[in-house]
């Protein structure tokens, strides 16, 4: 919980703020950048809402962030509004839950709403809010699980739902070992028609990405989008595995077309997919000379 006393003085006056605690996630200012920015290496209130929007986003963004940083200094009378608008839809039938996990160091999590059975992808917080509005919207079938980093509540999403858990075989420890469904290898996993996980070795040994209907493509921590460099790319800082199959394993995604990146950390992408293309030509470039 925020705490008025712990205040940065970076906010600008008014009722939203962000406290000492922030650990520079960059959680809200990608969920509210109108409303939220970096300064000095944590987030900050550049903006105070002026719209019913904008407060929203604020809100939404206050209920995601994984070290409950954010706070307002009234007590906000709309806040069942905003629990009952997560998760946020993206497009289509995918969701971003928020709730992020401070587990995860606060990776973001989606939900993919099916007739077949709904997915969700990664572990957000296990929070009473959310989980009304999960089984609202039909429950959980699978939990698919990107990599060992981003599990968070996953055991308690197991438990309350009743889900398959996947994670790659080479990514399970001691924290994962009951997961259900663990594909071995290299070769794509088709959990449904509409559904293929694909396995790209790097970032962590077992790390896979989801695309869903050859048109969304979950990334975990694999790929995402940089607005410093304004292009697509991947964690050279943060590979834990090995950099060479990195580049080999984004290598491979070339042979697939999407128009959304959804990664769990970095910024989410949209792109037609003749645009996409060519991001992750250059992507696979810019990787090669890293």
């Amino acid at each position: 919980m925020a705490h008025l006393k712990d205040r940065r003085p970076q906010n600008v006056e008014g009722d939203f703020y962000v406290d000492s605690t922030c650990i520079d996630c960059d959680t809200c200012r990608w969920m509210a950048p109108e409303i939220f920015s970096r300064e000095g290496a944590q987030s900050a209130v550049h903006h105070q809402p002026a719209n019913e929007k904008e407060r929203l986003a604020a809100l939404q963004a206050l209920l995601s962030c994984p070290t409950a940083s954010i706070g307002t200094v009234e007590k906000p009378t709309d806040m069942r509004q905003a629990q009952a608008s997560l998760p946020i839809p993206v497009e289509d039938s995918v969701y971003h839950c928020g709730y992020h996990s401070e587990k995860s160091y606060a990776a973001a999590s989606y939900f993919i709403q099916r007739p077949e059975g709904n997915i969700l992808v990664d572990s957000p917080r296990f929070t009473p809010p959310l989980v009304k509005q999960l089984e609202a919207m039909g429950g959980v079938k699978y939990m698919y699980l990107t990599h060992r980093d981003d599990i968070a509540d996953h055991q308690k999403f197991h438990d309350h739902f009743g889900c398959d858990r996947i994670l790659h075989a080479d990514d399970i420890t001691r924290d994962t070992q009951g997961v259900e469904i663990q594909p071995t290898g290299t070769e794509v996993y088709a959990l449904a028609d509409d559904v293929q996980i694909i396995p790209v070795p790097g970032h962590s040994k077992g790390h896979t990405v989801l695309l869903y209907q050859d048109k969304f493509l979950f990334t975990g921590d694999h790929l995402a989008w940089s607005v410093a460099l304004e292009q697509l790319y991947a964690f050279r800082r943060y590979c834990w595995y090995s950099w060479p199959q990195q580049v080999e394993s984004m290598r491979r995604l070339l042979n697939y077309s999407f128009e959304w990146i959804l990664p769990g950390h970095g910024r989410r992408h949209h792109a037609d997919r003749e645009t996409m293309a060519a991001q992750m030509r250059a992507c696979v470039a810019w990787m090669e000379r890293a």
